[in-house]
């Protein structure tokens, strides 16, 4: 995974400059962009961390960036830098999957602890990511009735009452879970349950 990065994007050189030196002086890799097409054209599918992103900019605007980057699936934590007049636009972002906003002018400190919740955020989310993908590989390795079993077995299902629903002997029923639990690596019941839930949570 590439180093995780805060990208300013914001068309005033002032604050980019004074952005960049802030999180370099707190050892937080950024990059800086002066406008939503630069950072678009730049953008790759591998990038980390959060974006703190001027709601007013010309050309793409930052709610319509937001709106693009939401579109395409792109979940970076965003954190709007607004104006006093712009404070409704970024609550209406934050409603439309924006992590935060801050206000202008803003402290420092204000800006860093924002930066490192939305950092933390990317982190869980990405490593939760990392894990539905890694279940859903050993998940298509079940065979179909594995996937039947498995699916009886999370619903709180007896052994001897899957038989009967699958049409299937007990004994075969203990030999599909044994194989459901070692192609999972699902160490007991409880565990297979949460790995069952956490596979069919909404990207």
């Amino acid at each position: 995974m590439a180093q995780a990065t805060v990208f300013v994007i914001d068309d005033d050189q002032a604050v980019r400059d004074s952005l960049g030196m802030l999180l370099r002086s707190m050892k937080i890799d950024s990059q800086l962009f002066a406008s939503a097409q630069e950072f678009l054209d730049a953008y790759d599918a591998d990038w980390n961390g959060c974006i703190v992103l001027d709601i007013r900019m010309p050309g793409m605007s930052g709610m319509e960036l937001h709106r693009h980057l939401v579109d395409q699936q792109l979940s970076m934590p965003v954190i709007f830098v607004t104006g006093h007049g712009d404070v409704p636009m970024a609550v209406e972002a934050m409603h439309n999957g924006a992590f935060d906003f801050i206000q202008k002018p803003y402290r420092d400190q204000d800006l860093l602890d924002r930066i490192n919740k939305a950092m933390s955020w990317d982190e869980a989310h990405r490593s939760e990511e990392d894990r539905k993908r890694s279940l859903q590989e050993c998940y298509e390795t079940l065979t179909p009735r594995e996937c039947e079993v498995m699916e009886c077995v999370v619903r709180g299902l007896a052994n001897k009452v899957i038989a009967m629903d699958l049409d299937l002997s007990q004994r075969t029923v203990e030999i599909h879970r044994a194989r459901v639990m070692e192609k999972m690596c699902a160490r007991s019941l409880a565990e297979l349950v949460r790995m069952s839930m956490l596979m069919q949570q909404p990207d």
